[in-house]
This record gives C-alpha cells, sequence and structure tokens, in this order.
C-alpha cells in the first residue's frame, strides 16, 4: 500500500517481535557492535536488558548515553556501524540495533519515563549558537555537569537540520519535539530567532561559547548561477517539511547527487505526488554515499537513479552529462533541477576565528579564541547525526576541563 509524506515509513517493533530479535543476540562479551557506536550508546548492554525484558534499564542505558537517542534509532545509518560490527552476521544477519533502540525509546516515551536529572547550574554560564544534534546533546551534557546553558537559534524553532531537513516520514517533528522538551526539562533555556553575529558580545556574559551552527547551506556549481529553473536541494526540504507536505510539485524533477540528501529528496517528491524523479549521480553505483535504507526507499518509491554521470552544460532546463568513464552523453529536461551536491556552512560572521572552506579550525574542540569552541558539521568529521551526538558530548566535556572541571 502507498505510503504518505506524514506516514512513518519503517514499522516499529511490537513486544513480541523486539524480545524475539533481543534474543538472537550473542551476548558477546567484548561486543563490536558497542565499539562501532560513535556516540557510544551502548547497543550491547540495552539490547541484553530487552533481552530480559528490563525495558527501563534499557531506556537508561540509551538515555544516559545519547540524549537523541530517540531520532539516533531513526536516522543512523546502522549498516555502516553497529551492525556493521555485529557477530551475528556471520551467521545469518545483523541484530536490527536501530530498531530495538527505536521501540525502547519509544517505550520510555509512552509510559512517560523521565530518566535524566537536572543539573545545579552553579558552574557558570555557557551560551551555545545552533540547535542542531551538536549544539543539543552538549547543552544537555553541560547541564547534567551543572551549567547555566542557553542555546541561541536564528530560526522559528528548534532542532537545525532534524527540523528544517530529513523528511518527516523518517523522522516526525513529533519525535524532534519530545526529545528537545527533555533537553528543556533538564533546565537549557532555548531562544529562537535570535541569529548571532557578534561572538565578542556574548564573551561579556558566557564562560564559554559553543559554535554548533551546522552545515545548513546547500553548495551549487558556477554551471547553474542564475538559473531560475534550479533550486537547491536543502531548501526543498526545508520547505516541504516546515508546510507539512503541504507543497506545490512539478510533474517531472532532476535531482543531481548520489548522497542521502538526493534520496530524501526524491522520495519526498514521490510522496507528495510527482509522476517522474531521476536521480543523476556521480557517483556508480557500488560507490554511492546514500546508505542502504536510504537508497532502497527512493527505489522503492519508482525514482530512477542513473549513476557515474557529472553535469557538462545547461541549457535553460536542459541538462547535458558525460559519463565519468565511458565515451556517453546523457541529456535530461525537467520542469525542475535540484541540486543535492553537499552541503556548507557561512562563518563569516565569525571573522576572528580561523576556519578553511567552512570547516573551523579546532584543537581538543576549542578554536584559535580558547574561550570559544566548535562542534558539529563545522569541524573535520563524519556528517551524521550520531557523530554529531559524539561531538557536541566531547565538546561539552572540553568546555568543563577548560572552565576548571574534572571529567
Amino acid at each position: 500500500m502507498k505510503k504518505s509524506y506524514l506516514e512513518e515509513y519503517e514499522c516499529g517493533f511490537t513486544p513480541l517481535t523486539v524480545i524475539h530479535e533481543a534474543s538472537r543476540c550473542l551476548l558477546c562479551h567484548d561486543a563490536p557492535c558497542s565499539k562501532a557506536c560513535p556516540a557510544g550508546t551502548d547497543p550491547a548492554k540495552f539490547i541484553r536488558s530487552v533481552r530480559f525484558r528490563n525495558f527501563k534499564g534499557a531506556a537508561e542505558t540509551i538515555r544516559e548515553n545519547n540524549v537523541l537517542g530517540s531520532i539516533c534509532a531513526r536516522v543512523c545509518p546502522t549498516e555502516k556501524l553497529c551492525q556493521l560490527g555485529c557477530s551475528r552476521s556471520g551467521i545469518d544477519r545483523p541484530i536490527e540495533i536501530g530498531r530495538i533502540q527505536r521501540y525502547v525509546t519509544d517505550f520510555e516515551s509512552s509510559i512517560g519515563m523521565e530518566i535524566l536529572e537536572k543539573g545545579m547550574k552553579n558552574l557558570g554560564k555557557v551560551a551555545i549558537v545552533g540547535s542542531g544534534p551538536a549544539g543539543l546533546q552538549a547543552a544537555a551534557t553541560l547541564t547534567k555537569l551543572g551549567y547555566d546553558v542557553t542555546v541561541f537559534e536564528k530560526n522559528e524553532k528548534l532542532g537545525g537540520y532534524l527540523r528544517y531537513g530529513i523528511p518527516e516520514y523518517r523522522l516526525p517533528s513529533e519525535i524532534v519535539d519530545l526529545e528537545i522538551k527533555r533537553i528543556q526539562d533538564l533546565g537549557v533555556t532555548f531562544i529562537t530567532n535570535k541569529e548571532i553575529t557578534n561572538l565578542e558580545e556574548l564573551k561579556k556574559d558566557y564562560k564559554a561559547i559553543l559554535l554548533a551552527v551546522g552545515a545548513s547551506y546547500g553548495r551549487t556549481l558556477p554551471l547553474f548561477a542564475n538559473n531560475e529553473n534550479v533550486e537547491l536541494a536543502v531548501d526543498v526540504l526545508a520547505k516541504i517539511k516546515d508546510n507539512q507536505g503541504k507543497v506545490e510539485v512539478p510533474d517531472n524533477v532532476l535531482i543531481i547527487g548520489g548522497g542521502d540528501v538526493a534520496m530524501d529528496v526524491g522520495t519526498s517528491l514521490k510522496l507528495l505526488g510527482c509522476k517522474d524523479v531521476t536521480v543523476v549521480a556521480r557517483e556508480q553505483t557500488f560507490e554511492f554515499p546514500a546508505s542502504k535504507k536510504e537508497y532502497k526507499d527512493a527505489h522503492d518509491n519508482d525514482v530512477s537513479i542513473i549513476d557515474g554521470y557529472t553535469p557538462e552544460s545547461i541549457n535553460g532546463n536542459e541538462v547535458t552529462f558525460k559519463h565519468v568513464k565511458l565515451d556517453a552523453i546523457l541529456r535530461v529536461k525537467a520542469d525542475k533541477i535540484i541540486l543535492a551536491i553537499g552541503q556548507m556552512s557561512k562563518l563569516e560572521m565569525f571573522d576572528k576565528i580561523t576556519s578553511n572552506r567552512g570547516i573551523v579550525d579546532v584543537k581538543n574542540y576549542q578554536t584559535s579564541d580558547e574561550k570559544i569552541f566548535a562542534a558539529g558539521d563545522i569541524i573535520n568529521g563524519d556528517k551524521l547525526v550520531v557523530a554529531a551526538v559524539k561531538y557536541g558530548k566531547e565538546a561539552a566535556y572540553a568546555i568543563h576541563e577548560y572552565l576548571g572541571g574534572k571529567r
């Protein structure tokens, strides 16, 4: 049956099926799945708890390590991380760790569990610029350590790319709201519609500042400059999600790019009624950066995916591509052309912070200004939600140590 944009795409486990799945775990002594989780969520421990019907203990394990556990359960590319290391793979198939984590965190919400406790706010004030995953995790960690944390967000709604980028069928807005409320309940202050352009002013009132502004701007190419037929994928995704899918879609669309964002746009447009969606990627299929899940969702929704071609020229709404290895030309004409060729940050306003091509130079998350730290997509590293959680947590401890605390 055809699904809608507002319907969560992947079904969750039932009480019976989650126990069955957890019972497949080999209870490894030195579990490779836990070593492979960037956020340190410790899958082996919470799966063991589920196996023995201790759902409260499982929820505590997840939430104490990852304040965005419910979000990561839905969007984390587990096949590249914890499930890749699962010892069960050598027998039949890896444990579905993400779906078990989703069941546990959904159970936690359904019974109103309150696992995390408020901090004392007695160690001074810290500011965080940006409310994406790195900023949210850092806010929670710093608050638990005893800091009075204020998060500044330039947009009307909190969550950064969680709110404006990941489609509703993958990450419902309700889940983002619940995760943020947990962090607010810890005592974190959030200020929206506030774009920070002067860090020197913030430094007067806060002992330390964490930049977690993310890479929320889409990349383009000179080839497509000033073409009215071209849009950026991040803008399309934000418009669709902000309007809960109530947008007009063209009859046919060309998407350029081969990552998760390209697949998200393609699947979203098909779910919203677009007749023909074609994705053209420079990468060949075996090297696609998109996760298997994202690729499969797009394929299952009849998105046409063509690999191995790079754009060479554009004439109005027709793009000419050249194959990266073969002597072959491809021409595609579409009502709308969407670029999903990467994202970047804009750091010009932070002129005293050393950066290179949108990446901030840091040493243990500390920038060239010792009072200012950075985390998330604006530093070198993986551009994943679970990686941002890791960076946010580690940056929080780096700030704590800078301010004289002990880990």
